[in-house]
């Protein structure tokens, strides 16, 4: 995509919000080397706060950490952002009923399969404004803010990684 006036690539700038220093120090890299502009913050706190001073395209977004956690800081940017595409990264598989209704679309577990979330990115990046806006107008008329109980799914891209398989072996060996 290129800008209308500068005729320059439109570089898509992503909010990797994780605790641990590794894993944004890692991601921040493999999203570096593939073109996006990456916003590190390592709580909810100050994700928050980055995301009302800048356009953020996608966020990334851990569940457990300090400060505030990833389901209130997901709660809190999808009330005022509601287009803005999730993903959830996390250690913990039993998220994915509550992550459906709290307004992520996708979630993966770590240890994360790097080309499957970058594969990801590029499909809700990819994604039409008007489809991203339904998604939206699903969630408030479901009251879609922090469910104590699950709600049916909405029809929302969501996956989940749990460790990327064996490459097979060769024959010649």
């Amino acid at each position: 995509m290129q800008s209308f006036l500068s005729g320059k690539p439109v570089i898509k700038r992503i909010l990797l919000v994780d605790d641990e220093r590794s894993i944004r120090e890692s991601l921040s890299k493999i999203l570096g080397a593939e073109n996006y502009e990456v916003v590190l913050a390592e709580n909810g706190h100050e994700a928050i706060e980055k995301h009302g001073a800048q356009r953020i395209d996608l966020l990334i977004l851990d569940l457990n950490m300090p400060v505030k956690n990833g389901w209130d800081t997901l709660d809190w940017l999808v009330k005022i952002d509601p287009v803005l595409p999730v993903v959830i990264i996390t250690g913990r598989s039993d998220q994915r009923a509550l992550a459906e209704t709290a307004g992520a679309d996708a979630l993966m577990e770590k240890p994360l399969d790097v080309p499957f979330l970058l594969q990801t990115i590029r499909e809700l990046m990819d994604e039409p404004m008007e489809n991203r806006a339904q998604r939206a107008r699903n969630r408030a008329s479901g009251s879609q803010s922090m469910p104590s109980d699950h709600q049916p799914f909405d029809g929302m891209l969501l996956k989940c990684c749990i460790t990327p398989s064996p490459l097979p072996e060769s024959k010649g060996a």
